[in-house]
This record gives structure tokens, C-alpha cells and sequence, in this order.
């Protein structure tokens, strides 16, 4: 095997890859909506690809319409990676002292978070968005909602949003 690796010559590739979209019809989607903040309104749909309580994985894809809808207020405590399938997805870091920071990412675009310091804020661009999560928590833990005093009112764990999932 090392033998093989050690010959094994890499470059990059200037194929270009047919656009393709995923068929968002093929998954089974829950809505979520809760306007009880005056600062935001929680309205967006997920949809769980698959999960591992052994592995302690968690894959899922939520799907933002153009309304300006949020996912809750949060701050990830574990490893997860984020791709944007469709659209823009819109965050609002809320740093410390009341200040945020604005970033935007598109189609095609991925981030890798090892856990976030500041929570953030979360929706679609104008026209919405598809987005994949793939969260890694081997403490089991995801993720802390906070509050509108961003204070940490809940911690949601891989049992939990099994549980949810299954129960939809």
C-alpha cells in the first residue's frame, strides 16, 4: 500500500461537474415556527438524511423559504460541517457588548466549525435556501439555544433530535 501512495501523483482537475439539483421532494420535511421572540421569528423545515448514536452523527438539511425566517438562536458545540445546497445562507454572529457581524454564504460554499465562541443568528437569502448540516458530537451534545438576553436556556443533544425525528 505504501508503495502505491508513494507513486501516486496528484493534480487538479479542470473538468468541469454538470450542475445538478437535489430533489427536495424525495424527503420527508417538519416544520418549525415559533413567534414568540419580538426580535425574530423561528420558521424554516428539516429534514433528517441519517444518524448514528454509535458514531455519534447526525446528518440533516434545512430548508429556508425567502420570508425571512430564522432556526432558533444558537451556538454549536461541536464539530459541524455546513453546505449550501441552494440559495444563500444569511448569519448574524452576535458578539459581545451588543455588536454583530454580518456573513453570507452561497450555493456550493462549505464552512467547518470545530464549535462556535459567539452564537449567531440564522435564515435565507431573498429567494431561501437548502443547507446541510453533518454535526459530530461525541459528548453527544449539538448545540445551546439562548435566549433574546443570549442567555443558554437549553442544550440540544443527538438523543433529543433522534427522538424528535422519530416522533414527527
Amino acid at each position: 500500500m505504501l508503495a502505491f501512495a508513494s507513486t501516486l501523483e496528484l493534480r487538479l482537475s479542470t473538468a468541469k461537474t454538470p450542475r445538478t439539483r437535489i430533489d427536495a421532494d424525495q424527503y420527508r420535511w417538519v416544520r418549525l415556527y415559533d413567534d414568540s421572540s419580538p426580535l425574530y421569528t423561528v420558521d424554516y423545515e428539516q429534514t433528517v438524511l441519517g444518524y448514528d448514536r454509535d458514531g455519534a452523527t447526525f446528518d440533516m438539511i434545512l430548508r429556508f423559504g425567502g420570508n425571512g425566517g430564522h432556526c432558533n438562536r444558537h451556538r454549536h458545540v461541536t464539530t459541524t460541517s455546513v453546505l449550501v445546497i441552494e440559495g444563500e445562507q444569511h448569519l448574524t454572529d452576535l458578539l459581545p457588548g451588543g455588536e454583530t457581524r454580518q456573513k453570507v454564504r452561497r450555493a456550493g460554499e462549505h464552512h467547518l466549525t470545530t464549535g462556535d465562541v459567539h452564537p449567531h443568528m440564522e435564515r435565507g437569502g431573498d429567494d431561501g435556501a437548502l443547507i446541510f448540516y453533518s454535526h459530530h458530537c461525541p459528548d453527544g451534545r449539538m448545540y445551546e439555544l439562548l435566549d433574546d438576553d443570549l442567555n443558554v436556556v437549553h442544550v440540544v443533544t443527538l438523543d433529543e433530535m433522534i427522538e424528535s425525528w422519530e416522533s414527527a
